[in-house]
Formats: structure tokens, C-alpha cells, sequence
């Protein structure tokens, strides 16, 4: 591999990983905008999209670059198709993001629900399943992409918890059924947050192994010891 190629995936990582950490801040900043009531946080969510929507763009043109140009093989080329489809469940926990904050952004013009959601433990949760699956691309670490596969069910069991808990408030409080709707659709938000985070994961797997685990998680999302 010439040193020029060597560069150009290190770039190529650069960009993904700089793109990892703009959906970061855009989940944590939406669910702030949602907990301090906080309009103008919201918008910045909103309009901050621009941006990840712009370096999806350089990603995949750097990708497609790199395999007219370079005809990569083996490992190198299942690095850089796994980046064109991480790229992708990137993008769209950044829009998930934003719709997050066009929720917040709703509700803090409503009179606030008095019900207790946890709400801060899902995101940093979430948060960490998107920071683990980039280090295991960095790292290529198939050990830790399969832990990300596995910690989806503590996401989706909060999801699960948090529904039942608004069902039960609309039902002892009808009038609040529009403000809890919007609250179990930021869960629900999160909750494909948590899916996107996985399925990079499983592209981590592809990528190191050349094994593809999609759909098929109860046979291989086993932490091997």
C-alpha cells in the first residue's frame, strides 16, 4: 500500500470520526434543549444539520474516489465500504437529532408535564453506543462492536419503560395526551439512535472480519472471551 493511500484512509477516518463527534453534540445538546425548556439550543440543533449533512457529502465522494482511483482489496476495501454505509446511519442520527429538538422546541412552549422521565440516562446511553461503535472502527475492534450489538437491549428496555409510563399518565390525565406524545417520540427517537449505533457496529464486524451479521445478531453479537 503506497504512502499516499495510507494518507488518504487516514483522512477518510478523520472525516468519519469528526462527523461521529457532530451527532454527539447534537444528541446531547437536543435533549438539553428538551430538559431546560431551552428554544434557541433547540435551533442550534436545527440549523447545526447543515453541517453533517454537508461532510456526508465529502465522505462519500471521498469514498468513491478511493475505489475508482485506488481499486482497493481485501480489508481495504471493506474499511471504505463499511465507512460509505456508516456514513449514512451517521447522517441520519444527526436528522434524528433534529427531530428531537423540533420536539423540545414544541414542548417548551407548553405547560410542562409533571412526570419524572429519565431521559438523561437514555441519551448518555445512546451517546455511548455511537462513541464505542467509532472506536471500533478506529481500533477495528470486533470485540467491542459486538458489545454495542448486545447494549441495544438496555436502550430498547428504557424506550419500553418510558412508554408505559406516559401511557399510564394519559390515561389518569387526557388533556396531557399531545405533550406525552411528543415525549414518547423523543424515546422513540433515541431508541433509533441506539439502532443506528448497532447497525455501525455491525459494519465494524464486516469490516474486520469480513463477516456479515446483519439480521442474524442471536447467532453472532456473542462477546467472544
Amino acid at each position: 500500500m503506497t504512502k499516499r493511500f495510507e494518507e488518504e484512509l487516514a483522512e477518510l477516518k478523520k472525516c468519519t470520526l469528526k462527523m461521529g463527534n457532530l451527532v454527539e453534540i447534537a444528541i446531547s445538546k437536543s435533549i438539553k434543549a428538551l430538559l431546560d425548556r431551552d428554544v434557541k439550543l433547540a435551533e442550534e440543533v436545527i440549523g447545526a444539520d447543515d453541517d453533517i449533512n454537508h461532510i456526508e457529502i465529502v465522505i462519500d465522494e471521498k469514498c468513491l474516489d478511493l475505489l475508482a482511483l485506488r481499486q482497493p482489496v481485501a480489508i481495504d476495501l471493506r474499511f471504505i465500504a463499511a465507512i460509505m454505509k456508516m456514513n449514512g446511519e451517521l447522517e441520519r442520527i444527526g436528522d434524528l437529532a433534529v427531530n428531537i429538538a423540533e420536539r423540545a422546541k414544541y414542548l417548551a412552549t407548553q405547560p410542562e408535564l409533571k412526570i419524572s422521565l429519565d431521559f438523561t440516562r437514555m441519551m448518555e446511553f445512546t451517546q455511548k453506543m455511537v462513541r464505542e461503535s467509532l472506536d471500533a472502527l478506529v481500533n477495528k475492534d470486533a470485540k467491542l462492536a459486538r458489545k454495542v450489538c448486545l447494549e441495544d437491549d438496555v436502550v430498547d428496555d428504557l424506550n419500553r419503560q418510558m412508554f408505559l409510563e406516559l401511557i399510564e399518565h394519559m390515561k389518569e390525565d387526557p388533556e396531557t395526551i399531545e405533550r406525552s406524545t411528543h415525549l414518547m417520540l423523543v424515546s422513540r427517537h433515541l431508541e433509533r439512535i441506539a439502532d443506528q449505533a448497532t447497525n455501525i457496529a455491525e459494519d465494524v464486524v464486516y469490516m474486520v472480519e469480513g463477516k456479515i451479521i446483519k439480521h442474524h445478531a442471536e447467532d453472532y453479537c456473542t462477546i467472544p472471551r
